[in-house]
């Protein structure tokens, strides 16, 4: 297809629209639902959607895409309720009472969709797409259902901003100041909800964990303040979503929710190994620099110990009982340490026994001896 031909067809627009829809609602709400370690809500309530799914189609007797989503939002909904419920009233751990409440309704859904099918329905056909998505369904229809949703979540978020960032970091913080912080953190579970009902149609259940979770995380490793973090988000969401959604429209056979996934999930893997001061890269810089600062500092203080113990500030030390000492060649260590003029390769005086040359200790390298035993001497009390 041309990009005029592309741009200008129908099935294309709708699907690249509820995309970006999809990457907004879920970059956004995603954002909060990492920063309270709960990143498996997203996979939760994606899967709780599936009875809310059957439920719909069973109730309105067809595949109306309002009353599917109305289901799966109840649903969803009805299990974040389930799933805080079984955090605060028992012991279990928030992990353990999301596995719970995953495994209860998607098992509900399962018997449900059983069930469709062995009814005399013949709209139940494609119902279980909702498990891996199907795009190219999505009518324009469906679109203002989905940008609706994103709009109320939206408004949602910039109306209690101030109160959804501090439950976020410091919920204990936020019970002295008086606010109703249970209530908030059901609103947010139910938010999430929300975004899961935009990605239905999209990714489908299965997926849609993925896509909650993964503009958040790729957010998270290039940002030091939540609203940048959240506008970040929302926008690798979106540029994911669309890139998924076009990448499919020019292959042959390939799913548009597993693509968009993938695209998201490729933004993810390039984020945590490039970006600055949180990357793989930069740890593994950050760690080979401490491994070669920390051998300098031996072999200085080193140097610094052995001409204290012979009260001689320019004892020469041989080459040969450094590498012994140290266990490894130390001389492009020593080399080093000369270049920054902290030691000296000086030749060994006439009629003195060893070899020809000796390592000595500079005036700074004494200084920066000193300086660094001081510095291991504060830590260690």
């Amino acid at each position: 297809m041309t990009l005029v031909e592309l741009l200008t067809d129908y099935t294309i627009q709708n699907v690249v629209a509820g995309a970006a829809l999809l990457g907004l609602v879920s970059g956004v709400l995603g954002t909060f639902a990492v920063l309270r370690q709960q990143s498996l809500l997203g996979d939760t309530m994606s899967h709780a959607a599936l009875p809310g799914v059957c439920l719909g189609f069973i109730i309105a007797g067809t595949r109306e895409i309002g009353s599917i989503l109305l289901g799966a939002l109840a649903t969803g909904a009805l299990a974040a309720l389930v799933m805080l419920l079984l955090t605060r009233m028992s012991r279990l751990k928030t992990d353990a009472g999301l596995g719970i409440t995953l495994s209860v309704f998607f098992a509900m859904g399962v018997v449900l969709l059983t069930h469709i099918q062995g009814m005399n329905n013949a709209s139940q056909g494609g119902l279980d797409a909702f498990l891996f998505g199907q795009a190219a369904a999505t009518l324009r229809s469906d679109l203002w259902i989905m940008g609706g949703i994103t709009a109320v979540a939206l408004l949602l978020v910039a109306a209690l901003w101030k109160e959804f960032k501090l439950v976020s970091f410091d919920p204990e913080f936020a019970t002295s100041l008086g606010m109703p912080v249970a209530w908030l953190e059901v609103l947010l579970t139910v938010m999430v909800a929300l975004a899961v009902v935009v990605g239905l149609q999209m990714v489908g259940v299965v997926l849609m964990a993925a896509m909650i979770i993964a503009p958040a995380v790729a957010a998270r490793q290039w940002s030091r303040r939540l609203e940048d973090m959240v506008l970040l988000a929302a926008l690798i969401g979106v540029a994911g979503g669309i890139f998924g959604a076009l990448l499919s429209a020019l292959s042959r056979g390939l799913a548009t929710g597993p693509l968009i996934i993938l695209s998201v999930s490729s933004v993810v893997l390039v984020s945590m190994t490039l970006a600055p001061e949180r990357g793989f890269l930069w740890e593994a810089v950050r760690r080979v620099r401490a491994r070669r600062r920390l051998r300098y500092q031996q072999v200085l203080t080193t140097l610094y110990r052995l001409a204290v113990h012979h009260d001689d500030p320019v004892y020469r030390s041989e080459q040969g009982m450094l590498d012994t000492y140290h266990g490894l060649r130390t001389r492009a260590v020593l080399s080093q340490l000369e270049r920054r003029g902290l030691t000296e390769w000086r030749a060994t005086p006439p009629g003195e026994p060893g070899p020809p040359r000796r390592w000595v200790l500079t005036p700074a390298g004494i200084a920066e001896a000193e300086r660094v035993l001081a510095s291991l001497g504060r830590e260690n009390a």
